[in-house]
């Protein structure tokens, strides 16, 4: 079925269709009884969640009007900061999954939201929604799968321009919502085929372009204008928040998707017929979760729970971690692996993950065994000389 047939542990050798189906049906049971008990508290969370982010940003941007006080434009940077995760993570990534369209709220909505992005609402949607969600982790069809600059599994052949991966991945970091666009686009791909953009692209591309003049006009024109003589300070604290929150979103998306461990997936392994228990087992064996506290999972967007998600990606992101211990007992019983570990675990492995595939195959090895060689006749050299006196 997947690229993992070809790993050693092979974690659903074991599994036989009827077990396949039965993890579907214990699995679509939760689903069912969440989205039966949605309800007003469900509400009442995501615009407590949306009425801090606004408060944050507010706050944040009125400190930095006198952001030349270092301990001021400290406090706003912050504000700002956390108000940007908060839109992008929790907020904006949430609502256009359409999680929250059962309120039939046109303020929170997905047909309606538009996020502070680079790339435009409708055109995420398209991409990840509409790909990543369905193809999760099936190499040659997801493009979240290393965003098309990287190699994420050893089925992959390696390239001599691997080696850049690791800066490549930093970058990307960086400037992370830049990056999405590019890919939404599958600019890259266009770019290496030498096809050029077709008529459509050009259309986005546009749009897009629209959205990131808008972004900017906000970040770096209008708001450093309005804080007069402290322009830099602002102008500054903005790039400082952008920056702040592209790292972090990367980061976390890093942690559900890039451990060791976590599985892809062969194209011509799956079944064009895939049934609902299949697709599950896929999304299980192809995400990972953070270990952490509350705050941790708001500020992740609850994607610190990227295994549910995967799963479920429509239901409110708030009740995740409350069906958690019933997903992780699904897995148990079956007999898989339920990835999870801390921040720092996760994204540490992810990072290893990446400088380790963008060498060549059993290069990290092959090092390793001439070390041990060296250094086992560098030691019994001097032993020969004395036998040999």
């Amino acid at each position: 079925m997947t690229a993992l047939e070809h790993k050693t542990p092979n974690q659903v050798q074991h599994l036989t269709d009827a077990d396949v189906e039965r993890l579907g049906e214990e699995l679509d049971a939760i689903r069912r009884e969440v989205l039966a008990s949605r309800g007003a508290a469900d509400a009442a969370y995501i615009r407590r969640v949306i009425l801090v982010q606004r408060l944050l940003e507010l706050g944040g941007r009125a400190a930095l009007l006198g952001s030349r006080r270092r301990p001021v434009w400290l406090l706003g940077t912050a504000a700002l900061s956390l108000s940007k995760i908060l839109e992008n993570m929790e907020i904006g990534h949430n609502v256009l999954h359409g999680q929250w369209d059962w309120m039939r709220d046109p303020k929170i909505h997905s047909t309606t939201w538009e996020w502070d992005h680079a790339t435009p609402a409708a055109e995420w949607k398209r991409s990840h929604n509409g790909s990543h969600h369905v193809n999760t982790n099936i190499l040659g069809m997801d493009d979240d799968l290393g965003y098309g600059i990287m190699r994420v599994d050893e089925e992959q052949p390696w390239k001599p321009r691997y080696l850049a991966q690791p800066v490549w991945n930093a970058l990307n970091a960086c400037f992370f919502e830049y990056g999405i666009a590019a890919y939404d686009l599958q600019l890259g791909e266009s770019f290496r085929s030498g096809s050029g953009l077709t008529d459509d692209q050009r259309v986005r591309l546009r749009a897009t372009l629209r959205k990131v003049g808008r972004n900017a006009a906000k970040d770096y024109l209008l708001m450093p204008l309005l804080s007069g003589r402290s322009w830099r300070h602002t102008m500054a604290a903005n790039a400082t928040a952008n920056l702040t929150r592209n790292v972090w979103s990367h980061s976390i998306i890093m942690c559900g998707h890039f451990p060791e461990g976590v599985e892809t997936f062969a194209q011509e392994a799956i079944d064009p017929d895939e049934t609902r228990g299949r697709w599950y087992l896929r999304q299980m064996l192809g995400s990972a979760n953070i270990s952490g506290s509350p705050l941790l999972h708001l500020l992740s967007g609850n994607l610190s729970h990227q295994i549910e998600h995967h799963l479920f990606p429509d239901l409110p992101s708030n009740r995740y971690a409350r069906i958690a211990p019933r997903v992780r007992g699904v897995f148990e019983r079956h007999g898989l692996r339920y990835h999870s570990g801390s921040f720092p675990t996760q994204l540490a492995s992810a990072w290893h993950k990446v400088a380790r595939l963008s060498l060549p195959d059993g290069w990290v090895e092959r090092r390793r065994r001439g070390l041990r060689d060296a250094l086992r006749s560098s030691v019994s050299a001097p032993a020969l000389r004395g036998v040999a006196a």
